[in-house]
């Protein structure tokens, strides 16, 4: 698509109270200019990565690339345009998430459309992807089950990478399932997920079915350490796909406890966990006595993220 700022003439806009340093107001907007206004702004109000934030909305804004602000620095902004960035940046200084603004995230390459239905995919979860990948290589066909699929970005990256796998995803959330069915869609995806709504395993307690791997990004924060959070999650991203109950396993545990009962001798689960809670969910593994090989993998920070479960 076209960048609407090729598509126009060069006009000089109108004065904008966003001048703070030019009492004059003699200055047209520019891009370059509303890029480094902006992230000065951020900065001042402790926004994070200011001037990533300031990029993404103007571009945002302009309908065109990060590239493309680089490109027409010099262009200047007409005040439609001012207008429409200053209720976007309003909205980030209160503290609500980039994603949850533009609508959308990027995650395994893939562009994801978001909501506070639904959590924003974290580069983290990205590992969990690698790691079944790498698990299974190019085997032609799979049955795989996603708990709690949310947006969908775990089962949509493995549909990308895997097209003759069978995926089936649930969440209990009717909000998540939309998210997650219009993102496999837009990916193209759309006839090879099976979505289906469900707290955890319920809907599936009276079939038969077994799955080769089950595959889940629960929520395991310890509930204390929700207030803590940042604002743009506390208060934007839905709590319960974070709060994991007391210790953080209110979910994590059950999940361990029940994926036996559903998967295939020799099946894998793979559960994105938090940093700290590797010793904790083998211990609750190796009781369980279900499995034969328990593994936790680091995240690039070299931080717990990811427990690999092998039934026995």
């Amino acid at each position: 698509m076209k960048s609407s700022i090729l598509l126009r003439p060069t006009i000089r806009a109108k004065p904008c109270s966003m001048n703070r340093d030019d009492p004059a107001q003699r200055q047209p907007w520019t891009i370059l200019r509303t890029l480094q206004w902006t992230a000065r702004y951020f900065t001042e109000k402790g926004i994070d990565q200011p001037r990533p934030a300031a990029e993404i909305l103007l571009a945002h804004v302009l309908s065109c690339q990060r590239i493309d602000l680089y490109l027409h620095h010099d262009q200047p902004l007409s005040q439609h345009e001012l207008d429409r960035f200053r209720g976007l940046i309003q909205r980030r200084v209160n503290r609500e998430p980039v994603a949850y603004i533009v609508g959308s995230r990027e995650f395994w390459s893939l562009t994801f459309e978001v909501n506070p239905d639904v959590l924003i995919p974290r580069p983290e979860t990205e590992r969990l992807v690698e790691l079944v990948l790498a698990q299974f290589g190019a085997q032609t066909r799979l049955d795989v089950l996603d708990l709690g699929t949310g947006s969908g970005v775990i089962s949509i990256a493995l549909s990308v990478e895997r097209p003759d796998w069978c995926i089936r995803a649930m969440d209990v959330s009717p909000g998540a399932l939309a998210v997650a069915r219009k993102n496999a869609r837009n990916n193209s995806r759309g006839d090879h997920i099976r979505f289906f709504a469900g707290d955890w395993f319920a809907p599936l307690s009276r079939q038969k079915a077994r799955f080769d791997l089950i595959v889940s990004n629960p929520p395991y924060i310890p509930s204390a350490d929700i207030p803590a959070l940042e604002p743009e999650v506390m208060q934007y991203e839905p709590l319960h796909a974070l709060d994991g109950g007391p210790q953080g396993a209110d979910d994590l545990a059950p999940l361990i406890r029940n994926s036996p009962a559903y998967l295939k001798r020799g099946g894998h689960l793979f559960l994105e966990i938090g940093y700290d809670q590797g010793p904790a969910v083998a211990a609750l593994a190796k009781a369980s006595g279900a499995y034969r090989e328990i593994l936790i993998h680091k995240d690039y920070g070299q931080r717990d993220r990811v427990v690999q479960l092998v039934k026995a």
